[in-house]
């Protein structure tokens, strides 16, 4: 059996370079475990407390507790880039 159309010439794909998950997918995707071992459970919570504040997961959950608008999030975000260039100003003079 021939055909009279030309086979379709093979494309290689392109190797796109991987992105790391934002906060919000990694608070969704990625679950924590932590170990309850012979130490107790006190133990174990505060491990689990310092992996989540290691993720940012609080921070997150702080943060999404509320709607902003985007114009609020705006000026908050120009209000915290001029807060750290002030205190990177105040550490240079030093």
């Amino acid at each position: 059996m021939s055909s009279d159309t030309p086979p379709a010439p093979e494309t290689p794909e392109t190797p796109q370079a991987p992105q790391a998950p934002s906060v919000s997918e990694a608070i969704q995707c990625r679950p924590l475990e932590v170990v309850v071992g012979d130490r107790g459970i006190e133990r174990a919570i505060k491990h689990l407390k310092r992996k989540m504040a290691s993720e940012g997961i609080l921070r997150e959950l702080k943060r999404r507790r509320h709607y902003m608008k985007p114009s609020v999030k705006r000026r908050k975000k120009q209000s915290e880039a001029a807060r750290r260039r002030r205190k990177r100003q105040r550490t240079d003079a030093v």
